[in-house]
């Protein structure tokens, strides 16, 4: 492989959606809708970047890349190994496939794409990001981008929402950096590597300990960890469809990758196991929000609210598996962190998704409005059916990998509560993913959503009219008028708007558009890519062994 390009390759990746984010604002003051368009080509590109990345460190190891050739004591920093480049791999492949989704789900407006493409590379610089202040920048800028995302919904509780998480997002912010502030004072140095030689031999430890201490906290509130999780249920739940897929799937996961970055890089695991209570604190953040999180998903109505605590739910895997790293020196814990970080990513954008299609299908959002739909979307309730099996850990899904090499690590470890726990949390969210199975599948739908008025009342979001079903925004920059215009599909037929309480019924009535209805709302694209998601949720539980393989140079580094 060509080494130079290579090298520039974490820049680009970084850089490219930054600058990219920029380009449906300015070709707006000209040319309508041209957001999507940039924003379909730039991840495609990514995606495409990552994966040539991805090759080379399978290759040839960790790639490294310093700006300006400055020193890295001062410099910026860029790292891709083993670890990074799957979250890298994970950002641009979902952020490629959720817009699968927005071409006529909606958002459609210019301004919402420049806030998808700045989260992008916010997210994309949080995983290659080789020194913690730098990891500070880039945590703020996906933040920043996400505020905006989940505002973009309609109606004053999408504002409340941003709100919230905005002002414990600030908090977590602060919280961190005062810790990295605290570790910079008692060893001079801000890069990950030098931090990790420094650390062990700084004279003024409590410095050092009271800096994990704060940077737990701020990754407690970023990860969502019970009792700091309360800004997440709001935001996944008012945030418009289209955005939720993204934001529920790399969000936390980028800083949930930070945080264990941070453990095993900089603090390294055997500093930590000779820390007083550092492993107990950990794991007790882990498991309370594995049994809190599952226990209020199982009692949510609202479907994106069910999916938001049970995140709550599956990150405390991830933190608890962290804590058992620091406990026991766990590689087989830190693979199955690894790979459910990962296979969560996917099965949340996969759920979240179908949740999407559901409403702008039938304006349903509640569990027992899901009923009878099998019949009516055959397709997409296969497709979460799949993803749920898999969230609850059925093999050989990624779910249950994940989550077996965590309780393999736990019990090696000798720390059996951990492994009740995780079979508990399991229990439990077999019972909320069975309840949603029983809707869709051995519930006849006694009433439309027609019926009861919830059908969506436009087929899409173009910048004026929007459904009940999307809950979206277009960030005001088109016009109410434009938006109250007939569509055209992608096939070139002309869609009309919903009438206010009708929704599409892909079983009723002779013909696609007879009387009363209007065209399917549901793009093959929609469809398809929930499909993908489901399919690469089972692949990934076949490629559990080569997800180990492919860490073990990562893990011999930083392990031994």
């Amino acid at each position: 492989m060509n080494s130079s390009l290579v090298d520039l390759l974490p820049p680009l990746l970084i850089v490219a959606p930054i600058l990219a984010a920029t380009l449906p604002i300015a070709l707006g003051l000209r040319f309508d809708r041209t957001g999507w368009s940039v924003a379909a080509i730039t991840t495609a590109a990514l995606f495409a970047a990552a994966g040539y990345l991805a090759s080379a460190v399978h290759a040839g190891g960790r790639v490294t890349h310093t700006l300006g050739g400055y020193p890295r004591t001062y410099g910026i920093q860029l790292v891709a190994d083993q670890f990074s480049i799957l979250v890298v791999l994970l950002v641009t492949g979902v952020a490629t496939g959720v817009l699968a989704y927005t071409r006529r789900g909606g958002p459609r407006g210019n301004t919402f794409y420049t806030a998808y493409l700045l989260l992008v590379g916010g997210l994309l610089g949080i995983s290659l990001t080789g020194d913690v202040f730098n990891l500070f920048v880039f945590l703020e800028i996906s933040s920043l981008a996400t505020y905006a995302l989940v505002a973009s919904g309609d109606g004053p509780e999408s504002a409340v929402a941003a709100l919230k998480y905005l002002i414990l997002g600030t908090v977590a912010a602060s919280m961190y950096l005062i810790g990295v502030a605290f570790v910079f004072m008692a060893t001079g140095t801000l890069n990950m590597v030098e931090l990790a030689e420094a650390i062990p031999n700084a004279e003024r430890q409590t410095l050092i300990q009271a800096g994990f201490a704060f940077i737990v906290v701020g990754f407690a509130t970023k990860v969502a960890q019970w009792p700091l999780h309360t800004w997440q249920p709001s935001a996944y739940e008012q945030a418009p469809d289209g955005a939720t897929p993204l934001i529920a799937a790399l969000v936390s996961t980028a800083s949930a990758y930070a945080f264990g970055r941070l453990i095993v890089t900089v603090f390294e695991v055997d500093y930590l196991a000779s820390m007083p209570r550092a492993a107990s604190i950990v794991l007790t953040v882990g498991c309370v929000s594995v049994l809190a999180g599952t226990v209020l998903a199982v009692i949510q109505r609202e479907v994106k609210r069910m999916l938001a605590y049970s995140s709550v739910s599956q990150f405390g895997l991830v933190i608890a598996a962290y804590g058992v790293v620091i406990a026991g020196g766990s590689e087989t814990a830190f693979t199955g962190a690894a790979i459910h970080l990962v296979g969560h990513g996917i099965l949340k954008a996969g759920l979240f998704l179908s949740a999407a299609i559901v409403a702008t299908s039938y304006g349903a959002r509640t569990v027992d409005e899901y009923a009878g739909l099998a019949k009516r979307r055959p397709v997409v309730a296969g497709a979460m059916a799949v993803l749920l099996f898999a969230l609850v850990g059925v093999p050989p899904a990624v779910g249950f990998v994940g989550k077996w090499y965590i309780a393999l690590g736990a019990v090696e470890a000798e720390l059996w509560p951990v492994a009740a726990v995780i079979f508990l949390s399991t229990m439990l969210t077999l019972a909320y993913a069975a309840r949603l199975l029983e809707k869709m599948y051995f519930t006849p739908a006694a009433g439309a959503a027609s019926a009861r008025g919830h059908g969506p009342s436009t087929v899409a979001t173009d910048g004026g009219e929007q459904s009940d079903g999307e809950r979206g925004s277009d960030g005001g920059d088109e016009s109410a008028a434009e938006g109250r215009e007939d569509r055209a599909s992608d096939d070139g037929a002309v869609e009309t708007p919903l009438a206010a309480g009708v929704s599409y019924d892909p079983t009723g009535g002779p013909g696609r558009d007879g009387p009363g209805r209007s065209p399917d709302p549901v793009s093959s694209g929609m469809v398809a890519v929930v499909v993908v998601a489901a399919l690469v949720a089972v692949a990934l539980g076949f490629a559990g062994g080569a997800f180990a393989d492919f860490l073990e140079p990562f893990l011999t580094e930083v392990f031994n």
